[in-house]
């Protein structure tokens, strides 16, 4: 399998993680965790590959939200102070081929992935 593909999410997704403070040790094992999972997934389905670096991203969002310190990321840094914590999520919902973070309230495209 050319892992070229795989290599490249993981660089968009630690840029993000990093740009956000959150590239810790927690956030890149949920990482390694989500390319785990999605070499198998695209060695299953190769067309899939446009797919993979947003739903890399989505895994992470995943595995970080669910795990012991329940950490929201990306968090919304663009809605006015006083608005309710919350996250960008990937849009398209299958995460590709161009995957972009949405604010989750008010729909504003924020950046591609790996641009924040």
């Amino acid at each position: 399998m050319n892992t070229t593909v795989l290599f490249e999410a993981r660089a968009r997704v630690l840029h993000d993680l990093d740009a956000r403070g959150l590239a810790g040790a927690a956030a890149v094992s949920a990482l390694e965790d989500a390319m785990t999972e999605r070499g198998w997934w695209v060695e299953q389905w190769p067309e899939g590959k446009a797919y993979v670096a947003g739903l890399v991203a989505q895994d992470v969002q995943d595995l970080l939200f669910d795990g012991e310190a329940s950490a929201r990321w990306p968090v919304c840094t663009t809605c006015p102070p006083e608005a309710p914590v919350h996250s960008l999520h990937i849009t398209p919902d299958l995460g590709g081929p161009d995957p972009i973070w949405v604010c989750e309230e008010s729909g504003d495209v924020i950046a591609p992935l790996g641009d924040l």
